[in-house]
């Protein structure tokens, strides 16, 4: 899968995902990344790539013509089918059923902002999707798109050292993860639970889910109402919840 960000901090997002799961995928070839610096598309000696905003107000915005340039550039590198998505708070939140649905995608672009945000033009004209990270604020969008890329890279066949490992991820079957545990058996009074160190895998596989369900309850009840659960499903989540 092909990556490209247009940003106006290259050096970060190369530097950010040189390190591990994203770092390896890269040095495999299972994906490549490559950045477009709006600031390379400028006609002025200040490679000037904002302007005050139309109606007054604090701060700037990105012009359209550098960020349009970067991202038709970008494009020209595709090998298959491409999608552009500018990062911003105003977008779909991400989910993990969209970062699955993403990985079909042969070329992700991604948009990182800066200022007080883009030339709107520049979204309708030039971008097929806006995406959020959460409903918050942060300086520009080089992060969320670093985040992004982890997030899809993960889920590539032959990324991960055990196929199942981004499976068993939280929200991969639309519930929280259940509760790890590793050596020693016991750690400041608190034991690993009996039936993972019972060998029976069908109990651990039931107890799993069990613990699962529970904490997606406790945790993200509003991921509860749009799950259709099996009549198991809802059993093992009646049971958790007599148990606390």
């Amino acid at each position: 899968m092909q990556f490209d960000v247009v940003t106006l901090f290259p050096e970060m997002v190369i530097s950010a995902a040189s390190y591990g799961v994203t770092g390896r995928a890269i040095e495999r070839k299972i994906v490549s990344l490559s950045t477009w610096n709006p600031r390379d598309y400028t006609a002025d000696k200040h490679k000037t790539v904002d302007d005050r905003p139309y109606g007054g107000g604090p701060g700037m915005v990105m012009k359209h013509q550098p960020l349009h340039d970067a991202v038709m550039d970008a494009k020209q590198t595709a090998t298959g089918s491409t999608k552009v998505v500018y990062l911003s708070p105003q977008g779909k939140p991400i989910t993990q059923a969209l970062l699955s649905e993403a990985c079909g995608i042969s070329q992700l672009i991604l948009v990182a902002g800066r200022y007080e945000g883009v030339d709107e033009r520049f979204v309708q004209l030039d971008c097929d999707d806006e995406w959020s990270i959460g409903d918050y604020v942060i300086s520009g969008g080089e992060l969320a798109a670093l985040i992004v890329i982890d997030a899809i890279t993960r889920l590539l066949p032959g990324v991960l050292g055990h196929e199942e490992s981004a499976k068993q991820d939280s929200y991969m079957d639309g519930l929280l993860d259940y509760p790890h545990f590793t050596r020693p058996e016991q750690l400041e009074g608190y034991l690993v639970p009996d039936v993972l160190l019972s060998g029976n895998h069908a109990d651990i596989a039931c107890w799993r889910m069990k613990q699962a369900l529970g904490r997606t309850w406790q945790r993200r009840p509003d991921l509860l109402k749009n799950k259709n659960l099996s009549a198991e499903q809802e059993q093992l989540l009646q049971q958790f919840k007599n148990e606390v």
